[in-house]
């Protein structure tokens, strides 16, 4: 049988570990005196770093020797799937084509909207090769009233030019600006925007990849698209 004096001393010994617990995170230069007897209660409480790492291993050792997971079987893609060097190519003639249904084409065919294994958080479209940049329309007056806006940055130094001019100028910007207005903002879509390569005229230097050329899809509607088995 214990004596008081050592029952009176435990449970002094236990208030002060509850209170140690209990109390809120020090801060400032208290949280480094208080570093100590924290982890003097974690050894006490037989808590540490290495224990926990040992239970979460033996934890992964016993779902894996469950097998495969029959209730989940739904497909998502991984970094495999997602290998740039397994994406198609593809090439779309401009000449002649409205801006807006370009755009849209080589924009599903980009974001991988037009496969099975589409994904929105995942890169599972295709390179989209883009030539006779200077040859694309537009609908209405939008050749003379169409603006294109750009600022440097410093104070008065907006930049506004037609359509018309900026044709003129740089072709390959207007249906590059076109294509990253329906592309996803963030860092997906940054990356995605690297997949895109406009070119003034018929020639591009992408031959090696053997893109298809996709330019009759442009005027179909997607279901039609998607069932075209000449793609």
């Amino acid at each position: 049988m214990q004596s008081p004096a050592v029952t009176s001393t435990f449970s002094v010994a236990c208030n002060l570990h509850n209170r140690r617990l209990c109390a809120a995170p020090a801060t400032g230069h208290n949280r480094l005196a208080a570093a100590p007897s924290l982890r003097l209660d974690a050894r006490r409480s037989g808590l540490s770093v290495s224990c926990s790492a040992a239970a979460a291993t033996e934890e992964s050792r016993q779902i894996a020797s469950l097998g495969p997971d029959l209730w989940n079987r739904t497909y998502y893609p991984t970094k495999e799937d997602a290998n740039t060097v397994k994406k198609p190519w593809y090439v779309v003639d401009a000449e002649g084509q409205t801006l807006g249904r370009l755009s849209v084409l080589v924009a599903d065919h980009i974001r991988g909207k037009t496969v099975p294994t589409y994904a929105p958080s995942m890169d599972m479209g295709a390179y989209v090769v883009v030539v006779n940049a200077e040859k694309v329309t537009v609908s209405g007056n939008k050749f003379n009233d169409k603006m294109y806006r750009r600022h440097t940055g410093r104070p008065g130094s907006l930049k506004e030019e037609t359509f018309k001019k900026l044709q003129a100028r740089i072709p390959q910007r207007i249906v590059e600006q076109a294509v990253k207005g329906m592309l996803p903002s963030g860092r997906i879509g940054r990356h995605l925007f690297t997949h895109l390569k406009v070119y003034k005229g018929e020639a591009h230097p992408h031959s090696a990849q053997q893109p298809v050329d996709v330019t009759h899809k442009i005027n179909k509607k997607p279901s039609e698209a998607i069932k075209d088995p000449s793609a």
